[in-house]
């Protein structure tokens, strides 16, 4: 009898380890918040065939050029949802790191100068935002991630939000 309860303890033990460590490793990941110190991580997605894109490339969209709109809708104390309004771009999430399509593509959301993740449809929440003013600014982006522009100017626009 006390070989079995050393084995069944032992058996549980072990268990109980192997599946906290299981559990830990496929724990969902979660957006993070505007406020958090995060990085723009590039190896979160692809980068075309030759393993590399540029944020800062220009793609000229010329006289049919996206017209770009922001607006802020309360969402709780410290949260926000923004709207990205648009005219003549249609968001494009399957078409994202494919060729430029003209007036197709994604957001890049960008609060207080540090990169969210992409926006593939007009409403983006920014959650715990800690008290002060912040600079929401979002560019349009093609498939290809290179920032849309209008005889040479980046398609952007830029809101403050203010946190009592």
């Amino acid at each position: 009898m006390p070989r079995s309860v050393i084995l069944l303890a032992t058996g549980l033990f072990l268990g109980v380890g192997l599946g906290f460590v299981l559990g830990a490793a496929s724990q969902p990941q979660t957006m993070p918040s505007a406020a958090a110190d995060i990085a723009h991580d590039h190896a979160a997605h692809d980068h075309g065939q030759d393993g590399s894109h540029d944020h800062k490339t220009l793609t000229e969209e010329g006289d049919v050029a996206p017209v770009l709109t922001l607006s802020i809708h309360p969402d709780g104390p410290q949260s926000r949802n923004l709207h990205i309004g648009v005219t003549g771009f249609i968001f494009d999430p399957e078409g994202v790191n494919g060729p430029h399509v003209p007036g197709h593509g994604h957001a890049h959301v960008y609060v207080n100068g540090v990169k969210m993740p992409r926006a593939y449809n007009p409403w983006v929440q920014l959650l715990a935002l800690p008290q002060g003013t912040h600079e929401i600014r979002v560019t349009l982006n093609a498939n290809d991630h290179s920032q849309l522009a209008r005889n040479g100017q980046p398609i952007e626009a830029t809101i403050p939000v203010v946190i009592d």
